[in-house]
């Protein structure tokens, strides 16, 4: 059976924003007592009078946008990032289409049903999704950083590394992050009978289940390697989607799949818990450099399981 191979490998924005959505309030609200063209005023409608705008809610609304801002900039210097992050915007009302990217399939697929694997989400807003493989480093200011800069990722955990502190990632998901598979003990897949690739795959979704009370449907293939049978089994094991790459971030560098090596609106990002005893650096100093240019490029990170 072929298997299919990867490689493992200023702050004034943010006031502009909240500025021009105060205004915009503002002018709905202005408006509303206008006919077309700016002319005479309308003629009420028959019926109990209207009530007049609400006023005060327009100024909380616009109250807790300078708040929120105002945290996260002060966040986003205390962490020591050049620029506020920008915030993602909602996500679609319609979840968009997820099919396998081209060369990426498996025999017969489609035909079978298989989960789909993918490096980006179809998407024209410049937003990009963060996604941390295995589990092996458990840093305290990690979770603060990234709760305290309202900063959405999604992590893919390996059994034999998060064992070792089963708590820290509780404490991940109770701040809302989602926990995904990534096998019990990080093997090549593809070298595996199909009953071992089971073993793997579906014992890693107990585990799951049974410590942080849901079974993912998500399942990232360590290395980026699997087989008709890795598919099969996630399948069966309830896996919906398989994403991959398109960019990994280091401590000090950054690794592109694509030729032009730029990064393209809803690309998946991966990176690992790693720290000092693997890079140059801490997790916190990788987050540093992975917001600091995305946001330079006009990127916001968004939800990954907003969009599947």
């Amino acid at each position: 059976m072929r298997a299919v191979r990867q490689n493992d490998k200023k702050w004034p924005f943010g006031g502009v924003r909240i500025g021009l959505a105060v205004v915009a309030l503002a002018s709905i609200a202005a408006g509303c007592g206008q006919g077309q063209g700016g002319g005479a005023p309308a003629e009420p409608a028959a019926g109990p009078p209207l009530k007049a705008p609400p006023a005060r809610a327009l100024d909380d609304y616009a109250t807790r946008l300078r708040a929120a801002h105002t945290a996260r900039a002060a966040a986003a210097k205390r962490w020591g990032l050049k620029r506020v992050p920008l915030t993602a915007p909602p996500p679609p009302a319609k979840k968009p289409e997820i099919t396998t990217r081209e060369g990426f399939e498996v025999d017969g697929h489609r035909r079978l049903g298989l989960p789909p694997v993918f490096t980006t989400i179809p998407t024209e807003k410049k937003i990009l999704f963060l996604t941390i493989d295995d589990g092996d480093e458990k840093d305290p200011a990690f979770l603060r950083m990234m709760s305290e800069l309202k900063i959405p990722y999604s992590a893919f955990l390996s059994d034999y590394l998060v064992k070792e502190d089963y708590g820290y990632f509780g404490k991940m998901r109770d701040r809302g992050v989602s926990l995904h598979n990534h096998t019990l003990h990080h093997p090549y897949l593809p070298d595996l009978s199909h009953a071992r690739q089971k073993r793997e795959i579906c014992g890693m979704q107990k585990i799951i289940e049974k410590r942080y009370g849901e079974r993912p449907v998500l399942f990232r293939p360590p290395y980026g390697n699997y087989n008709k049978d890795t598919l099969r089994v996630a399948k069966s094991c309830g896996i919906t989607h398989v994403p991959l790459w398109n960019e990994e971030v280091f401590v000090d560098h950054w690794e592109y799949r694509e030729w032009d090596r730029e990064l393209h609106p809803g690309d998946i990002v991966l990176t690992h818990f790693r720290g000092r005893d693997t890079w140059k650096g801490t997790m916190p100093d990788m987050v540093r450099r992975f917001l600091d240019k995305v946001t330079a490029e006009g990127y916001a990170v968004a939800r990954l399981e907003d969009y599947l």
